[in-house]
């Protein structure tokens, strides 16, 4: 074992003295007027030794923003940091907060692969959630997610991804009559019967969603059981295991994990300002394209407390 030449000791008058406090940062672009004295102290010493999101810019957040370095997510990074100050997150949770969001290590790659989508192939932002039809939290998000894409039709398209939870009952069954439903190019309107009504999803139930979608029926039947229908299930919930998924629902935005606690307009707002014109969109032919929600508890949204 290897020990290093330095020793613990106490601190001398002459140590204190040095110790200076980090002077208040103004930074061009990042407005703090709204911060009280000790919120600025603090955002101030974070910008001043959190390093810049670009791996090629070694120097802080603040000396990258000054010195007009070449990286376009400094003052983004600037003000992710002040809006975590500004909600009272502590040193420790706005570090963990801003590396989940700026570290390029957090994105991962989460193939479309075939699963439904709804907006342009070539949109930049992707959004991409593994959701159970019996999953509370997932009927909440559901509608949001499609104002979202709504909202900003050119920018956006949503995959979704099947993730049944065992302690569902009725998951399973649900997640195959959407895959049904899709055969016959009624996902997205088998979807929102779902999850309206997802107290009511016994088989006549499903039965009944089809038949006023106009779907055959009989085809819908056999589709629910077919062993394509079991394979898309499982390929999508192999897939959320791998990404280390441990609840319902759990959204990646271009590859990288969504903070729950963030909110979705400014996430996505933040991620076109970070892309640059020279970003290439993902495309929806590469099955291997990176997509997007950073692993971790740090940044899921609320999980459904029924979990795998």
């Amino acid at each position: 074992m290897s020990v290093s030449g330095s020793t613990c000791g106490k601190s001398t008058a002459e140590d204190v003295t040095k110790e200076k406090p980090t002077p208040d940062v103004v930074l061009e672009g990042v407005d703090t007027g709204g911060l009280t004295p000790r919120e600025k102290k603090e955002w101030s010493q974070y910008v001043s030794e959190f390093l810049s999101p670009c791996q090629n810019v070694p120097v802080s957040i603040a000396q990258c923003v000054q010195e007009k370095r070449a990286c376009s997510k400094c003052t983004p990074a600037a003000k992710f940091v002040l809006r975590g100050v500004k909600d009272g997150m502590t040193r420790e949770q706005v570090e963990k907060s801003y590396k989940n969001r700026f570290d390029a290590d957090k994105v991962k790659n989460v193939p479309i692969d075939g699963s439904p989508v709804k907006g342009p192939e070539g949109a930049a932002i992707t959004i991409v959630e593994f959701a159970d039809f019996e999953c509370p939290h997932c009927a909440e998000v559901a509608p949001l997610l499609d104002k979202t894409v709504e909202a900003k039709k050119n920018d956006v398209r949503l995959v979704f991804k099947f993730y049944p939870l065992p302690s569902h009952p009725h998951a399973d069954a649900a997640a195959r009559a959407a895959v049904a439903a899709m055969n016959q190019g009624k996902f997205w309107e088998m979807h929102h019967a779902l999850f309206t009504n997802q107290r009511h999803l016994e088989q006549t139930d499903l039965d009944s969603y089809a038949k006023g979608l106009g779907m055959d029926v009989s085809r819908f039947h056999a589709d629910m059981q077919s062993p394509q229908t079991t394979e898309r299930i499982a390929k999508d919930k192999k897939l959320g295991e791998d990404l280390q998924i441990g609840g319902t629902p759990t959204i990646f935005v271009n590859g990288r994990l969504f903070d729950g606690h963030q909110d979705m307009n400014d996430w996505i707002a933040l991620e076109l300002s970070t892309m640059g014109a020279s970003s290439p969109p993902p495309s929806a032919a590469d099955a291997g394209s990176t997509l997007g929600v950073a692993t971790g508890d740090a940044g899921k949204p609320p999980a459904d407390a029924g979990k795998k």
